[in-house]
């Protein structure tokens, strides 16, 4: 800044020191919190799949759609975007399996839909055809594919319903597939098929938390 003194003929320019701008520190990034210190594991027992599944159709404007998508996410081990994009075209109702298209570079395979389920989703297509026909077999409010955040509300919601003791993520019924094929003695390279694997190392997590590798009565 620039002052003038009057009383000399002449102006005489004094400068004024520019007064210094505060430093204003970056604000700290919120580190996000690790798995463990939010839950102590990342897959859910079939009782507790019971128990969401339940929760799931017992509330909600679409209990029947709910409830149907846990269900297949849980026994076809799928990721939120696999389920979002089942067509009704990849249902063969004739042999009584579904086409699942893996992604993340994923093996598809043909997988058999029976009892419950086949039951739940001939109802939910009945219903949906009521509504409006649509190529996806679960859509929105809005006639459109159902939003992946759309289901991991969807499964949130149904954990609080269910009183779990930590938050419930739909990831947690993919793995809880791949827990109970393990758990029921299927072994690792049929587990990567099913789960669409590409690299059987992330199979081997299910085959190591399997309790059948251990005795049931080592002690006695």
């Amino acid at each position: 800044m620039l002052t003038t003194h009057p009383k000399h003929k002449k102006t005489r320019l004094t400068l004024v020191p520019t007064p210094e701008i505060p430093k204003v520190s970056e604000p700290k990034k919120l580190r996000r919190p690790k798995n463990l210190e939010v839950r102590s594991r990342e897959y859910l027992r079939p009782d507790e799949v019971e128990r969401l599944i339940a929760a799931a159709k017992s509330t909600g404007r679409y209990p029947l759609r709910d409830s149907l998508m846990l269900l297949m996410m849980y026994r076809h081990g799928l990721r939120v975007n696999e389920l979002t994009r089942l067509h009704w075209d990849d249902v063969d109702w004739s042999e009584s399996h579904i086409y699942i298209r893996r992604l993340k570079r994923g093996k598809d395979s043909n997988q058999w839909i029976e009892g419950k389920e086949l039951r739940l989703l001939r109802q939910h297509k009945r219903e949906q055809d009521e509504k409006l026909r649509s190529p996806f077999i679960f859509t929105s409010e809005r006639k459109t594919p159902i939003a992946d955040e759309g289901v991991r509300q969807i499964v949130a919601r149904a954990g609080v319903l269910a009183d779990f003791s930590f938050p419930v993520h739909p990831h947690m019924l993919r793995h809880a597939c791949g827990y109970y094929l393990a758990s029921k003695g299927y072994d690792t390279r049929m587990i990567q098929d099913y789960l669409g694997h590409r690299n059987i190392q992330h199979t081997v997590i299910y085959t190591e938390l399997a309790p059948g590798r251990f005795h049931r009565h080592m002690w006695e």
